[in-house]
């Protein structure tokens, strides 16, 4: 297959500052293109995530994207949801229905909320729940460098990248981890821990997956909505609130998560393209 230029875009995902959330690569003419080619560009690009946009093959969805890390293909990613729905939309993409847009990915449909320049997707459901076995539990807090007892809460929260999350007791003890990534087991691991009453923010969360060659991710919108899937089923956070992750990178990332009546939750945050030409693939 020969390289031709297609249409590139780099989006800054979950902050409302430029450079200070998570960027995903976007191919937004992806036709022709086969795995290898685009595992190859993904892992050239370096990023946590880049895409690849393609004809929906639904009638119901307005696009088919596939997602890679440097590492492999996941079927499911947030901020690579959100950026690459934002570069599709200003490459000219136009919505069957007006303010939502349906998504085909490998974790199946994802609907999006389109209002004026915000942009919320709603939470796929979990693959796998449940507290995480103490066997496993055990590596986690070895490889975190942290007791047993400071764990408050855990959980299985995949829904597709094989996400696992813990809970320490305040937002300061998450930004004090210094992992041990060798250490770190094979699921991609999430750590939450509250902020006092009246913060801006209601949490702070680190994300790690040396696994798919992601050591830590700046701003995680995946695990922000299996976390927000798990709070709300076990009544820990109120409906509406943001998380705060980043900081450690020297980021400044915000994700705002809602869940409605309806018990869907629905995961939100800001969106620019910083970059935007073409690639020769």
């Amino acid at each position: 297959m020969s390289a031709r230029s297609r249409d590139f875009a780099q989006v800054d995902v979950f902050s409302a500052t430029a450079c200070r959330g998570n960027p995903v690569a976007v191919i937004l003419d992806a036709e022709g293109l086969d795995d290898e080619a685009m595992q190859l560009f993904a892992r050239w690009t370096n990023l946590s995530e880049t895409t690849f946009v393609l004809p929906a093959s639904s009638s119901e969805a307005d696009y088919r994207l596939r997602i890679f890390t440097p590492g492999g293909e996941v079927p499911f990613a947030g901020h690579p949801t959100l950026g690459s729905v934002h570069a599709w939309l200003e490459h000219g993409g136009v919505p069957r229905t007006v303010g939502r847009i349906i998504q085909e990915c490998g974790a199946g449909p994802v609907e999006i909320r389109h209002h004026g320049s915000t942009l919320a997707f709603a939470a796929p459901p979990t693959r796998r729940s449940g507290p995480i076995e103490e066997e496993y539990l055990a590596r986690i807090v070895a490889a975190l460098g942290i007791d047993r007892g400071e764990v408050i809460a855990h959980q299985w929260a995949d829904n597709g990248p094989g996400w696992v999350v813990i809970r320490l007791r305040a937002a300061g003890d998450v930004v004090r981890l210094h992992p041990d990534f060798a250490g770190i087991p094979e699921a991609e691991l999430g750590v939450i821990g509250a902020y006092p009453e009246g913060s801006p923010h209601a949490f702070e969360m680190r994300a790690f997956a040396p696994g798919v060659g992601v050591l830590e991710d700046p701003v995680t919108g995946s695990l922000a909505a299996a976390v927000g899937q798990w709070l709300a089923r076990t009544a820990a956070a109120p409906a509406s609130y943001r998380i705060s992750q980043g900081g450690c990178l020297g980021r400044a990332g915000e994700i705002a998560i809602s869940t409605g009546a309806d018990g869907t939750t629905w995961v939100g945050g800001a969106a620019t393209t910083l970059l935007r030409g073409t690639a020769l693939i």
